[in-house]
């Protein structure tokens, strides 16, 4: 049977914890929430000489303070779950300031292995470290790694397995010491907390101490339903002004200072940095992406690349997919009985998820675009080339990264908001953030674009993007003037070195993602799929067929008794005849889609299309396109599969038809779509109400008030616009 050990993986932000996290646990990865948290989790597994190791990556923290909810995560973690090992991964090109979080890891008692990542970036800087001083200094194991190459992986988890065993010479506890006036205090507040040995079985006393000391409110919680809490929290308060009045400095700060002085003497005696004669690589590129000049005209070069490719690249692969459905739907036909069933399988489910399913190879290229963008370092250039701009508007130059974010997932990105101190700053960013163009939109703008503008597909696909940016920024501007007054504060943002990153990394963050997408198919779209079809399909009208076959009978007739008369009198006038046949052809055609238009609007789904109409005729849509609107509130996938489902039903066929049954429906001249409806529409998704994820994540994190707020405004806003935009691109003859 296999030891188990549950390791803890901690760092800053920058610092290559998501690619140690990955080449520890490759695929072998699952990601929830934290409990009673919404702030995402991850875990992963490795097998290693009859050991099983649990690694769960916390999240990105430069303290141990209780300041942010990522804080007190990480460190109740240490706290209460007791990781056998903490893996501290620290950037070797950054390290004094990396190893601020390791002081707080020795205050805390915990074992670590400190993996010093990307010391080959030191080592070019010309930055050398001596790991076996420096491991020596702080007591406990240093490895250097390289991340993206896996380089020193194999040592790492050597070190780990021996500190969880308590079989390494190179792990010892060891304590940073404060000074005689701040020890004593730190002993005081210890000899009381030991009063209660419950207390000291479960938490470091001297960490408890100092904690106190600074005036810690997550530990004071902790401690109050000890018996002697008050007389801990009399003595810990006595201490700090007994420290701060000697000193005439704040507590807080004193601490710190030791802290640094700590860090300085330890890499005094391990590091030795040579003059390098050379031009900075990052500073190079820097120069040119970063120019105030160049900055702007880059990204925007950036972005239509990256939607162009996500668009072109994606074609072949989706055409393959699409052929692949059709085929499975042809088999399921071939096998099974014409009937209810049948039509649930190949027009609900395989008609509704296939249409969203297809998309997938773009949604792929999209996300290894932006996995590119974060991992190489560019994505953090792009946060500070905007905050100028947004500072103007009066959103927070922080608010870019969750922004940002909202392009992958408007849920994550608005829980990102955390880390904005201002909580004006905070609401006006999740605000903002449902106009942020998610990952879900996409099959609507790949379908609609495709369709209707072809080869300027990118660059529609794009202007949708910037779009989206543009409303958020006005909607900001709008929201600073009427509820929040003031400025936001200056914008302080780390830019990390250019990096080139693994293949293995890229894939694994573009699958982490992507495997959302899928999630999704088998749960909300399967399921919405199977309802919008039982709804398109049923009541069933036995008085619409009868009339509409009485009618097509009567036509029939009429025309092949002209026929007949034309032929008998005319032996050789053919092109009457013809004629004849082509009228009846057209007629007929035009009564079986009016049958077809009525049957479907006599079920419950037309029955509320027709409720919506009136209110999204001005906006140039039909009914399906209304009905799939609301559905997309569930998720914007749903807006594809319940077109999917809806236009094949109205066009008689079920997916096993030739070629693209959607797409030829929506090119249709009996549906009435322009290419001034499809990019009304696409502006419509990118606008309108967000999903239902996304209001929950709102009213959790800032209130439901702000939630039924963020309702009204975008449908409010989304109409006007788009009436705007449809009626007076019909005015000037856009069409």
């Amino acid at each position: 049977m296999s030891k188990e050990f549950v390791i803890g993986l901690i760092g800053n932000p920058n610092c290559g914890k998501t690619t140690i996290f990955n080449q520890l646990t490759g695929a072998r990865q699952k990601v929830a929430n934290w409990s009673g948290v919404t702030v995402e989790k991850r875990e992963g597994f490795l097998k290693r000489n009859g050991y099983r190791i649990k690694i769960v990556d916390l999240p990105g923290i430069y303290s141990l303070s209780s300041f942010s909810i990522e804080e007190i995560i990480t460190r109740n973690f240490i706290l209460n779950d007791q990781p056998d090992v903490i893996i501290n991964v620290v950037d070797a090109g950054n390290i004094e300031r990396n190893l601020y979080l390791t002081t707080q890891l020795i205050n805390i008692k915990a074992r670590v292995v400190i993996a010093l990542n990307m010391f080959d970036e030191a080592e070019s800087k010309g930055i050398n470290i001596d790991t076996e001083n420096l491991g020596t200094l702080l007591g406990m194991p240093v490895i250097k790694t390289i991340g993206t190459k896996g380089k020193g992986i194999s040592e790492l988890i050597d070190n780990i397995i021996g500190v969880a065993e308590q079989k390494s010479d190179k792990y010892r506890h060891i304590h940073i010491p404060y000074g005689e006036d701040i020890e004593l205090e730190i002993k005081k507040i210890q000899n009381i907390i030991w009063n209660d040995k419950s207390i000291s079985e479960r938490y470091s006393t001297r960490w408890l101490a100092i904690r106190l000391l600074e005036n810690d409110n997550d530990v004071k919680e902790k401690l109050r339903d000890y018996s002697n809490f008050n007389e801990i929290e009399q003595q810990s308060e006595l201490s700090r002004i007994t420290v701060e009045k000697k000193y005439n400095d704040n507590i807080s700060n004193l601490l710190s200072d030791v802290r640094q002085g700590f860090i300085s003497g330890a890499l005094k005696e391990t590091i030795k940095k040579e003059t390098l004669n050379k031009i900075d690589f990052t500073e190079k590129i820097d120069s040119f992406v970063m120019n105030k000049y160049l900055g702007y005209p880059i990204l925007i070069i950036f972005l239509w690349l990256l939607f162009q490719m996500t668009f072109t690249l994606g074609e072949l692969p989706k055409l393959y997919i699409e052929k692949s459905i059709l085929l499975l739907s042809s088999l399921l036909k071939n096998f099974i009985s014409p009937g209810a069933f049948r039509g649930l399988l190949t027009e609900g489910i395989i008609g509704g998820v296939g249409s969203v399913i297809v998309f997938l190879p773009n949604i792929l290229i999209l996300f290894l675009g932006v996995s590119l963008m974060e991992d190489s370092g560019y994505m953090a250039r792009a946060a500070f080339i905007m905050d100028k701009f947004m500072h103007r508007l009066g959103i927070h130059g922080k608010s870019f990264i969750p922004l940002i974010m909202g392009f992958g997932c408007n849920v994550p990105a608005i829980m990102a908001t955390r880390m904005l101190e201002n909580k004006r700053d905070r609401i006006i960013t999740i605000l903002i953030n449902p106009f942020m163009s998610c990952s879900a939109r996409l099959p609507v703008y790949v379908l609609f674009a495709g369709v209707f503008f072809n080869h300027m597909a990118g660059l529609v696909i794009i202007t949708l993007y910037f779009l989206g940016v543009f409303f958020a920024f006005i909607s900001a501007r709008i929201f600073k003037f009427l509820f929040f007054k003031g400025e936001s504060a200056p914008f302080v943002m780390e830019l990390p070195p250019y990096r080139m990153p693994s293949a293995k990394t890229i894939l694994l963050h573009m699958w982490n993602r992507s495997s959302q997408y899928l999630k999704k198919m088998g749960g909300i779209i399967l399921i919405f799929s199977i309802v919008i079809w039982v709804m398109s399909e049923y009541p069933k009208s036995t008085e619409i067929n009868e009339r509409y076959n009485l009618m097509l009978t009567k036509l029939e007739t009429q025309y092949t008794n002209q026929i007949n008369s034309i032929t008998s009198s005319h032996e050789n006038n053919n092109d009457i005849r013809i004629q004849l046949s082509q009228e009846y052809t057209t007629k007929r055609q035009k009564l079986l889609d009016k049958k077809k238009d009525e049957v479907i609007q006599y079920t419950f789904i037309g029955r509320i299309g027709s409720i919506v109409e009136p209110v999204l005729r001005p906006l140039g849509f039909s009914w399906q396109m209304g009905v799939s609107l609301i559905t997309g509130i569930a998720a914007k996938e749903v807006v594809v599969s319940t077109l999917g489902i809806l236009y094949n039903a109205s066009s008689g066929a079920d997916a096993s038809g030739e070629g693209d049954i959607l797409e030829r429906e929506l090119l249709s001249s009996h549906h009435g779509i322009t290419p001034l409806t499809a990019f009304t529409f696409m502006l419509f998704v990118l606008l309108y109400i967000p999903c239902v994820a996304t209001i929950a994540a709102i009213g959790r994190e800032i209130g439901w008030n702000w939630a039924f707020f963020s309702i009204a405004y975008n449908t409010i806003l989304t109409w006007i616009v788009c009436f705007l935009t449809y009626n007076v691109g019909k005015i000037i003859g856009f069409s």
